[in-house]
């Protein structure tokens, strides 16, 4: 799970996160997640405790002694490199929620894990308030310039409803596209 360490300034954000913590508790669903108790990371892990889900936070001890979930069981690790092949280890699936710059930064290091073969895990966008419209209407001006291929954005499932998305994940395939090959 990726997402804000921030709240956002919509209500809907932290309503949304803390939906998502419940549904994926309340599905048997395990989170694995940045390890803070602010932002939307700390409303998702919240209501995926509260629902007795289980909760892993994977966190760089610098970050732990900072924000650092206080009630959730942490895997600290050294580097941020450290923590993101953490994640891919623990995660069977990735959900990105609004965020900044690091949340970005984790959701395209994902896509393009999955476009170079490196993994194959489904990547989903919970598209709360159309926040990533932005960022979806700029993959697509790459793959009509040439720079990315059709096949390895629509394979970024993308909902503003939590139970749709994790439907729409359940069902996900890799796409059987070579990156270097455009057309």
């Amino acid at each position: 799970m990726v997402c804000g360490s921030n709240p956002g300034r919509s209500h809907r954000y932290l309503a949304t996160a803390r939906g998502l913590g419940t549904t994926l508790a309340s599905r048997g669903i395990g989170l694995v997640y940045g390890g803070a108790d602010v932002g939307l990371m700390g409303a998702l892990a919240d209501a995926a405790a509260e629902a007795n889900g289980e909760v892993i936070g994977v966190i760089t001890a610098d970050l732990a002694r900072r924000v650092g979930h206080p009630k959730i069981r942490l895997e600290r690790v050294q580097t941020m490199h450290q923590r993101k092949q953490r994640f891919a280890d623990l995660s069977d699936a990735y959900i990105a929620l609004p965020g900044g710059l690091g949340t970005l930064e984790e959701l395209f290091e994902v896509a393009t894990w999955n476009q170079l073969g490196i993994q194959a895990k489904p990547l989903g966008l919970l598209n709360v308030n159309g926040y990533f419209d932005g960022l979806l209407a700029f993959l697509r001006h790459a793959v009509n310039e040439g720079f990315v291929r059709r096949q390895h954005v629509d394979a970024i499932a993308v909902s503003g409803d939590a139970e749709e998305l994790l439907g729409e994940l359940a069902h996900w395939q890799s796409p059987n596209a070579v990156k270097w090959t455009m057309g």
